[in-house]
């Protein structure tokens, strides 16, 4: 499979996956919601945030598992491939302990952590215990994901995690109910983690004949050689972890576990929206790598405009969207009784605006191998982003919350890294501006008229038929315009390139 194919049908791969995978969430997130009601429901989200941090243990070594990968599978080099792969492996087992005997801690301090109100004690620290196991499945099997990201089959990586997700909605379909209905949804994430963990090491294996877990590839050395690119992707997972999963933390430590359900109506939504767009930069990781050890620049910085401009074109597409009918969709998907989710919604998928199209160079410059700039104006955001959470908090409500979120991105990404990642890939603004902006406007202005007129003609109605058709709608004009002014030069082949 030549590069330009691999790309395309990777990205292609990805975006299937998500499909597939938001389907699913979309119905299952107000199923489960309307089973366990809002107090079961947000301390499920709560527990879940604070076992987000477990994403801490990996320790960088996810990304650097790509990295490293693609670099010696590209150059055939078996020895220091199965070198990365068994040393992080080893630091897992050992991280996935580390996690069991703190989900055991959590365990015990569970009844000073929140008001867990009717749900009995016993059942919540069998849930963080389950989570914990869930945790240390997940680490050990990590590996061999990372093995299919850098090899570049990221159709199969995904296409295990989209049989996870049919998976776990047919066990929830299948056993949930709202007597003890977090242990019964605890056990159903533990079931599909070790499937699907299970599924991608024998893909792995099968992938990569060379590859081998033994005790003859321990060099502990090998970490000499990549522990500074980990030690930064370290770095950027604490600030990931900081952004992503403290808001949750905050709001039921602040008030209760079911105030934080408005919030993750519109958190879970901005997920639903970022997750394809996300795709993107993940999949340039590994092509740049190449690149870059080629001494292809041009190429490189073709990448990444292509990648950029596709990035804010859709993110922006979607805000649009979510700005005139984010109501009309949070209705009819979750019912009415949660009117401050909308605001949410826009202040939280207003800032990926920027965050998601900068998020294009963060992965480009992480291919290449530069690290450390890029994961210190990210952490300094995630503590801009707790700093002013917390005060904020106090003062505003779940607002405070998002505005603390949103904030911090828009001056550590588009003030900070932004001009940092131009000067590194050599690419001036005007550059960027008219290759990778310049193409969206029309498609996104006349996205924005049809928005704007649809409701002054039209009756919307809260009905998924309703909100097809909308989407549908938006989606021939927004493509329709873009394809007018680039002369039919489809713009996901000029990302392959």
């Amino acid at each position: 499979m030549n590069q330009r194919r691999s790309v395309k049908w990777n990205l292609c791969a990805n975006w299937l996956n998500h499909g597939v995978s938001l389907l699913i969430g979309v119905f299952l997130m107000p199923y489960v919601l309307h089973i366990l009601g809002d107090q079961q429901y947000g301390s499920w989200i709560f527990i879940n945030a604070i076992a987000g941090y477990s994403g801490l243990l990996y320790l960088g070594f996810g990304q650097t598992i790509s990295r490293y990968v693609a670099h010696y599978h590209a150059k055939g080099d078996w020895k220091h491939l199965n070198q990365v792969a068994n040393v992080i492996f080893a630091i897992y087992l050992g991280m996935g302990t580390l996690a069991l005997v703190a989900a055991g801690i959590i365990a015990w301090l569970a009844p000073h952590l929140s008001d867990w109100g009717a749900i009995p004690l016993h059942e919540i620290r069998l849930v963080i215990l389950i989570l914990g196991l869930n945790v240390f499945v997940g680490l050990a099997g990590s590996v061999f994901g990372g093995i299919l990201m850098g090899i570049q089959r990221f159709d199969i990586e995904r296409g295990v995690n989209l049989t996870s997700g049919i998976l776990r909605l047919a066990l929830t379909l299948m056993f949930l109910r709202s007597e003890q209905g977090l242990l019964i949804i605890a056990s159903i994430f533990l079931a599909v983690t070790l499937f699907e963990n299970i599924g991608q090491c024998l893909f792995a294996f099968r992938q990569v004949k060379t590859f081998r877990i033994s005790t003859k590839y321990m060099d502990w050395s090998i970490l000499k050689e990549c522990g500074s690119f980990s030690g930064f992707a370290f770095i950027d997972a604490i600030a990931w972890t900081l952004i992503e999963a403290t808001d949750s933390i905050l709001i039921g430590i602040f008030f209760s576990p079911a105030v934080i359900v408005p919030y993750y109506i519109a958190l879970r939504l901005t997920q639903f929206i970022n997750m394809p767009i996300q795709q993107i930069g993940k999949v340039f990781m590994p092509r740049a790598g190449e690149l870059n050890a080629n001494e292809d620049h041009g190429a490189l910085q073709k990448l990444v405009l292509n990648g950029v401009s596709l990035s804010f074109l859709l993110i922006t597409g979607f805000f649009i969207g979510v700005g005139f009918f984010g109501q009309t969709l949070i209705t009819t998907w979750i019912g009415p009784g949660y009117p401050e989710s909308h605001l949410l919604l826009t202040i939280l998928l207003g800032a990926r605006i920027v965050a998601l199209p900068v998020s294009i160079f963060r992965s480009v410059l992480y291919g290449m191998g530069n690290v450390k700039v890029p994961s210190l104006i990210y952490m300094g955001e995630a503590l801009a982003n707790l700093l002013l959470s917390l005060i904020l908090i106090q003062y505003m409500g779940l607002i405070g919350v998002a505005l603390g979120t949103a904030i911090p991105i828009l001056f550590a990404e588009l003030g900070i890294l932004l001009p940092y990642a131009l000067k590194k890939l050599n690419i001036p603004l005007g550059l960027l501006l008219r290759k990778a902006i310049g193409p969206t406007i029309a498609p996104l202005t006349v996205l924005l008229a049809y928005s704007y007129v649809l409701p002054h003609i039209v009756e919307i109605r809260n009905s998924w038929m309703a909100l097809v058709c909308i989407a549908s709608g938006g989606g021939v004009f927004l493509a329709g315009t873009w394809y007018l002014f680039e002369k039919g030069s489809p713009l996901l082949n000029r990302t392959a390139s």
